[in-house]
């Protein structure tokens, strides 16, 4: 195997997508925000 043909097949590890659901992504990390934002107001640590 040469390296020109080792770079070339690549697989997929799990990334992010280029070309996956912008909205859905952005909406569950405004999710993940107020979660957050809610367990750090419940905690006392504001």
């Amino acid at each position: 195997m040469t390296a020109h043909s080792a770079t070339a097949v690549r697989t997929r590890t799990g990334g992010p997508e280029n070309d996956g659901p912008k909205v859905f992504e952005h909406v569950m990390g405004w999710a993940l925000v107020m979660v957050v934002a809610m367990l750090v107001t419940q905690l006392g640590l504001l």
